[in-house]
């Protein structure tokens, strides 16, 4: 199974502590955004997960739990816009260069 984390929000950037907690824990419950009645529950276990998947534009937060994530296949999209504090467009960045991961 592959997840994929950023459809709805930037997990890393702004849930990073959360979604290490749910990686501790085993599952996650997802509310499905055209039904909120259905809720499914996840098992996140290698085993089970042979791809996390991350799309962020700071994947920093999410840094400190790499040996958390090692035993999971990863692919990180990290998107990087030239909008930044300039034009008061995602002011939340940090900027261009320090979001850059060696």
């Amino acid at each position: 199974m592959i997840i994929q984390t950023g459809s709805r929000t930037d997990i890393p950037a702004f849930y990073a502590d959360w979604f290490a907690q749910r990686l501790k824990e085993g599952y996650v419950y997802v509310r499905n955004p055209y039904n909120m009645t259905y809720v499914t529950k996840y098992i996140l276990h290698p085993s089970v997960v042979n791809l996390i998947s991350f799309c962020s534009k700071n994947p920093r937060p999410m840094l400190k739990y790499l040996d958390l994530l090692r035993p999971f296949g990863m692919y990180w999209y990290v998107t990087i816009t030239g909008y930044g504090v300039k034009k008061n467009i995602q002011a939340w960045m940090n900027g261009t260069p320090r979001n850059i991961v060696n």
